[in-house]
């Protein structure tokens, strides 16, 4: 911007303003407040995109989740570590409907065709403490709480989604036959 006001001012000549008042100018002219709102507004725009890239998944947890389901999708059994359980339940938490309320009956029907195991009561307990559903007082009404996997358990819910569409294709096809 200096290079492009010193050239206005040689063609403006001697009734051309100082070169600090010149530069103020053209940057109200390109919609700032003055120059050094330019400046700021430029360096925030470089900061914001030089920034690092998002954060990438722990490959070692993601691995370790989703080798607890089998290939359809379903959890084959309950994680002893605590960071697994907590994805796996991530997991379960992306096949509920969003903004649905549900009964308890409906989340232990749900919950059983998600896993194996047979223990509906404790994924239906954890969902619950780890802040992943929440339920009334009288346990009549079960909801998803809406928010934002992190991004291991967005990493498992992506690849178990893939297994759930083959075991929903299947499903049907067992159905149409």
């Amino acid at each position: 911007m200096t290079v492009f006001a010193r050239g206005l001012s040689k063609q403006l000549g001697d009734t051309s303003p100082p070169h600090l008042t010149l530069m103020n100018m053209v940057a109200k002219a390109a919609g700032f407040q003055n120059l050094q709102h330019m400046r700021a507004a430029t360096a925030a725009r470089n900061r914001i995109s030089t920034r690092e890239a998002p954060l990438i998944a722990d490959a070692c947890s993601v691995e370790r989740t989703l080798n607890l389901f089998d290939a359809l999708g379903r959890l084959r059994q309950w994680p002893s570590r605590r960071a697994v359980q907590t994805l796996a339940l991530w997991a379960l938490w992306a096949t509920f409907p969003a903004e649905k309320a549900l009964s308890e009956k409906a989340v232990n029907a749900h919950l059983a065709s998600e896993h194996t195991f047979g223990d509906v009561a404790t994924l239906r307990r954890m969902m619950i403490s780890c802040g992943l559903m929440t339920r009334n007082r009288n346990c009549s009404d079960y909801r998803r709480v809406e928010q934002k996997p992190p991004v291991e358990a967005q990493a498992v819910i992506r690849d178990l989604s893939t297994r759930r569409r083959a075991r929903s294709e299947s499903e049907r096809a067992a159905q149409n036959a």
